[in-house]
């Protein structure tokens, strides 16, 4: 008798291998691996990949694990993602919109993912931190080890790093990397970043194969500036001619970011630690148009709710729990990461948060098809972007212009149905302006609210407006005092 994939597929979901899965099984390790500005399409395991990219460890990581193919992140630019996916909330919770907002950091005292880990696991985050700087050096309020990390290798800048001078691009004061608290010291300088970091990561899992741990390995490639060792570069061009130079060096830095991936994995597989790992890898945004990504068939880039700018690549794998070689449809998004890590761990009850993600262990283990009913998204001013996800409906808008599409028919948002569906486009604004309401107002602008009737909005009071030039002025005051420094 004939038995199909999808039924073998549900006899291993429902009865696990032996020796693989077990009812007194161990917590978990938990590696989070994000990359920087990754585009949906620059991964060789999407069909619509162009010729020029060849990622085969990612690649084989989603064959192995869970690809989920409505994946989303919570920000469409790099410092409000890692806010939400450390908070498994909407970061505007804590009133984070930008990039400016995230790079600011937020209260340290506000508990972040490793505050939700039991006392035997040990943690550290290797690469971009991008959550506070280091401007009160050596106080360092908004460092990770001050955030609950156990250990760090890691740099505080805005976002960006040289990835031949590691001391920084500009010197050792700006964007320092730090092991611990301590900014490293000469003999650390040598090598390329994106290398240095696996090379850390790689030695963390070495060092603490006999206890519990979270990795979390936050990747700078391939975000700007486009920087690859000569030969890579060179030898892209060669194979590609027809590549501007800016691609060559983008599929170089790839090239380099897919060799970390497949080092880490390789190591956990070594150490005999990859069954018992919960493992996400994904982006933190879409590809960067400054960077010629490719986001397929997407539309938009980085810095847009449109799909190219919020959509993923996106593989979750734990062998020793579910199944992998599987594509997931629902749609999911980077805030559901801890709360899925908190239920593998078994401390759900005592987590004490409510948490916006979800724990995607339904999903994967097959006992649920159904995920988030509704997904929100808010760029903050001024641009004023925002968009709904309701099932197949996306709605989306610059503050009071409503769009609508229908991402079961197009996922490309070529077709605007506000005008076909204007209930419906109505409808999924109003839940955004409710949802709004709930977050927590901008550190960096004075209101990231505005009225849904362009006719009623009152204009801002003369002192108002007299007042928000002397804080920006204040604002630049500051940020060239901090550059002298």
């Amino acid at each position: 008798m004939r038995i199909t994939l999808s039924i073998v597929v549900a006899l291993i979901l429902l009865h696990p291998i032996p020796g693989l899965s077990a009812a007194n099984l161990a917590p978990p390790n938990i590696v989070v691996i994000l990359t920087d500005d990754q585009g949906y399409a620059d991964i060789s395991f999407n069909p619509n990949h162009p010729r020029e990219v060849a990622t085969p460890h990612m690649d084989a990581l989603a064959r192995e694990g869970v690809f989920f193919s409505q994946a989303y992140t919570s920000g469409h630019v790099c410092s409000p993602t890692r806010a939400g996916l450390m908070l498994g909330q909407y970061q505007q919770r804590v009133g984070i919109y930008t990039a400016g907002d995230g790079g600011r950091g937020f209260n340290p005292k506000t508990k972040i993912f490793p505050s939700f880990l039991p006392n035997d696991y040990t943690s550290i985050v290797v690469g971009k931190w991008h959550m506070g700087l280091d401007t009160d050096y050596p106080k360092l309020k908004m460092h990770a080890l001050n955030r609950g990390f156990d250990e760090c290798y890691k740099f505080m800048g805005r976002g960006g790093h040289d990835y031949f001078n590691l001391r920084g691009v500009n010197g050792p004061e700006y964007a320092p990397i730090y092991r611990n608290k301590e900014r490293i010291k000469e003999g650390d300088y040598e090598g390329y970043l994106t290398t240095r970091l696996t090379e850390e990561a790689v030695a963390f899992i070495d060092r603490k194969k006999q206890e519990p741990f979270f990795l979390y390995v936050a990747y700078n490639a391939v975000h700007a500036p486009a920087q690859a060792p000569k030969e890579d570069i060179a030898r892209m061009q060669k194979m590609f001619p027809q590549l501007d130079k800016k691609r060559a060096i983008l599929m170089a830095m790839l090239h380099h970011l897919d060799l970390g991936v497949g080092a880490v994995v390789k190591k956990l597989k070594d150490e005999g630690l990859w069954e018992n790992t919960l493992l996400f890898f994904l982006t933190d945004n879409g590809g960067a148009k400054a960077m010629n990504a490719n986001n397929g068939i997407l539309r938009g880039f980085k810095g847009s709710l449109y799909e190219g700018g919020i959509r993923t690549p996106w593989v979750v794998s734990w062998p020793a729990k579910f199944a992998g070689g599987r594509t997931i449809d629902a749609p999911v998004i980077s805030l559901d990461i801890l709360p899925t890590a908190i239920d593998a761990m078994g401390t759900k009850g005592a987590a004490k948060r409510v948490f916006d993600g979800k724990s995607l262990l339904p999903l994967l283990m097959g006992k649920s098809a159904a995920h988030h009913p509704v997904l929100y998204w808010n760029s903050g001013e001024p641009k004023g972007e925002w968009a709904v996800r309701e099932g197949n409906w996306k709605a989306h808008g610059f503050k009071q212009k409503n769009e609508l599409y229908d991402l079961a028919s197009d996922p490309s948002e070529k077709t605007d149905l506000a005008a076909k569906r204007p209930e419906l486009a109505k409808r999924l604004a109003k839940r955004h302006e409710t949802w709004l309401a709930e977050m927590v107002q901008s550190a960096g602008k004075s209101n990231v609210t505005w009225p849904r009737d362009r006719a009623t909005a009152e204009e801002p009071k003369p002192k108002d407006a007299a007042r928000e030039k002397k804080r920006a002025a204040r604002r630049k005051a500051r940020q060239r005092q901090n550059k002298t420094k």
